[in-house]
């Protein structure tokens, strides 16, 4: 396994996670303080108000607006819930003024308030605990039969205690190659948790949050935090002690491992990851051998275009081509994880003509990718050369969390040349004088607009002028685009 640094860029507005390996970034995670929202969160609700009619409840869980309990989402004992049978009347299970323990499971929008449940499950690093339930459940994606039974039968085995199981489980799907170490610490962190919502629900008032899903760098803590990792550093002193704090109760192998970062330079500074968000944001990625990745994300899908670039190699063409293939693999692996690209994704490797070379590639880009914790699929090459894979979508990538549409081109890559927007005017303007009989035509526009009309373009101006019989006068606008323009009938 290797070894692996973690930094932790704290600040009250946003939280920045870096994975760095071999002096390389490896994965990024961004969380902002605004744009967190309540899912996962448990409350001490209260009833509000019943509504028989909708078979629903609002309940005041102390935010802006009541939340929202269907009666399908009731916990009824037996684990029932959608699918099962027709359950009892919500008004002969809730009355006005009931406290009882619920959980966001779809934030607030617009005007309507966020959905509660009072099913709680309480997500770890492998498995998710079912407080109120009995059973093992087995994410779908875990396969063979053989290998589910046996995960089934170790949980079933390390969650039980006195003889009795407590409480259920899904195993999630990185608990897939999980040892029983790895497992029983899961298991006692979120017992751990639910110990603690519980006592807070006893002496705590209705409106009161009971459990927040946890932040980020606690996240990186319980999820990132492994064997190869050497050290996490943060550079705040406050969240520094409150992942102490956090450590020594649910992840103590994790806490001698946390180091507060002291230096004066900007902890992302100094290892160079503000460069690499720079970079990670652009089309172009320049590999050591002098070769490229062009990479377009689409609302379809995302293209890998690999190129040789400047490398010319020291033997020949077939030699040069694999090993910038080669390197390019690796290359893919860590863009898709920094830049958090997910959906389809096609890779145009540049032509190779020796299927050894060929099926090394495709090897090697499968090494990269297993180190990937979210889930991908590689196809092999197509009949056309290209290789098809998927990498499934866990949240926003870091082009969509960071940047926004481009306003002047709306997000084409491209605007139009001056060129064609004076043309663009000159159609315009006849069109006008078809309809209209100002006293005069005034073109605004932007400077390079304006220019190109009283210079290249002067002479077609010009004969327009004279062939609708009306002066057209210029004015520049800075505020306008490139493409922006306005006539204005005088």
């Amino acid at each position: 396994m290797a070894s692996q640094d973690i930094l932790i860029n704290w600040a009250p507005q946003e939280t920045r996670v870096a994975v760095v390996e071999n002096a390389a970034l490896q994965d990024l995670y961004i969380e902002r303080t605004l744009e967190r929202g309540q899912v996962g969160n448990v409350y001490l609700g209260k009833v509000a108000r019943v509504l028989p009619g909708m078979q629903s409840a609002f309940i005041d869980i102390g935010l802006e607006r009541a939340a929202f309990l269907h009666v399908a989402d009731l916990y009824d004992g037996n684990g029932g819930g959608r699918g099962d049978a027709p359950p009892v009347p919500i008004e002969r299970r809730l009355h006005d003024g009931q406290t009882l323990t619920v959980q966001v499971v779809k934030d607030a929008i617009g005007s309507k308030g966020a959905r509660l449940s009072t099913q709680i499950s309480i997500a770890g690093r492998l498995l998710v605990f079912l407080p109120q339930d009995r059973h093992i459940g087995i994410s779908q994606k875990i396969g063979p039969q053989e290998l589910r039974e046996q995960l089934r039968e170790r949980v079933q085995r390390l969650s039980t205690q006195d003889g009795a199981a407590v409480g259920g489980f899904i195993l999630r799907t990185n608990a897939e190659d999980a040892t029983d170490e790895e497992l029983a610490d899961d298991i006692a962190y979120l017992r751990a948790v639910w110990a603690t919502i519980r006592e807070r629900a006893l002496a705590s008032p209705p409106g009161t949050l009971l459990h927040q899903d946890l932040s980020l760098a606690e996240r990186v803590l319980r999820d990132l935090t492994g064997e190869g990792t050497q050290t996490v550093r943060i550079d705040s002193k406050l969240q520094f002690e409150a992942l102490q704090a956090f450590g020594r109760r649910y992840m103590p192998r994790a806490v001698d491992k946390l180091d507060l970062y002291r230096g004066e330079r900007p902890i992302f500074d100094l290892f160079g990851i503000e460069e690499e968000i720079v970079r990670a944001l652009g089309r172009r990625v320049d590999l050591k051998s002098g070769g490229y990745l062009i990479i377009d994300p689409t609302e379809a899908l995302t293209t890998v275009d690999v190129n040789t670039g400047g490398y010319v190699g020291a033997r020949n063409f077939d030699d040069t081509v694999f090993k910038t293939n080669l390197e390019a693999a690796g290359a893919i692996a860590r863009q898709l994880r920094v830049r958090n690209l997910g959906g389809i994704i096609v890779v145009d490797f540049i032509d190779m003509v020796r299927e050894e070379h060929r099926q090394a590639v495709l090897a090697e880009l499968r090494k990269q990718l297993a180190r990937d914790r979210v889930r991908t699929t590689i196809s092999g090459f197509t009949q056309l050369g290209l290789v098809e894979m998927t990498r499934k979508r866990t949240r926003e990538s870091l082009a969509q969390m960071l940047c926004e549409p481009c306003p002047t081109c709306g997000g084409r890559g491209q605007v139009r040349t001056a060129r064609t927007v004076c043309y663009d005017i000159l159609r315009e303007i006849l069109r006008e004088a078809r309809q209209f009989d100002p006293r005069e035509f005034r073109v605004v526009a932007s400077a390079a607009v304006v220019e190109m009309l009283l210079d290249e373009e002067g002479a077609h101006l010009a004969e327009l002028s004279a062939f609708i019989g009306k002066p057209i006068s210029l004015s520049t606008d800075p505020v306008l685009g490139p493409e922006q323009y306005d006539i204005v009938l005088m």
